[in-house]
């Protein structure tokens, strides 16, 4: 697909809007999943972009509903807005049921054997991990 990782950035973008804290998160996530996945020949490219800038969409669902969000309101509420969005952009229908499947099951023990989610689940901790490690500048 062309320009997959422009049209998918600007689908994050749009969606999450003044939200710069999670954008910059799902950009970080992107550029440590394609660093990953050049070891792992038989990873789709595009399967692990979309995933990397999408993965956390159901956050902002959760916190409208709840006022909160955690792993598995992610998991419950990211996949049909990451298949939207996706839709949006004629994304290939079942390359949009393998993102769905790795976003909602990327913060639980894997019930998928996909590379792309190992790959996602490894560059999102890698961010989460520096992320815990930053000392606020005061």
């Amino acid at each position: 697909m062309q320009y997959t990782e422009a049209k998918i950035t600007k689908l994050l973008v749009d969606f999450f809007a003044d939200d710069f804290r999670r954008i910059d998160h799902a950009q970080r996530v992107l550029f440590h999943s394609k660093n990953i996945a050049i070891e792992y020949a038989s990873a789709d490219l595009d399967v692990v972009i979309a995933c990397a800038l999408l993965h956390d969409v159901g956050i902002k669902p959760a916190e409208t509903k709840f006022g909160y969000n955690n792993g598995k309101l992610q998991e419950e509420y990211g996949p049909a807005i990451a298949e939207e969005l996706l839709q949006s952009i004629d994304f290939p229908a079942e390359a949009i049921v393998k993102v769905k499947e790795i976003i909602g099951n990327h913060h639980s023990p894997s019930r998928y054997n996909y590379v792309e989610l190992e790959i996602l689940k490894e560059a999102d901790a890698i961010v989460n991990k520096a992320d815990s490690l930053e000392v606020p500048l005061t």
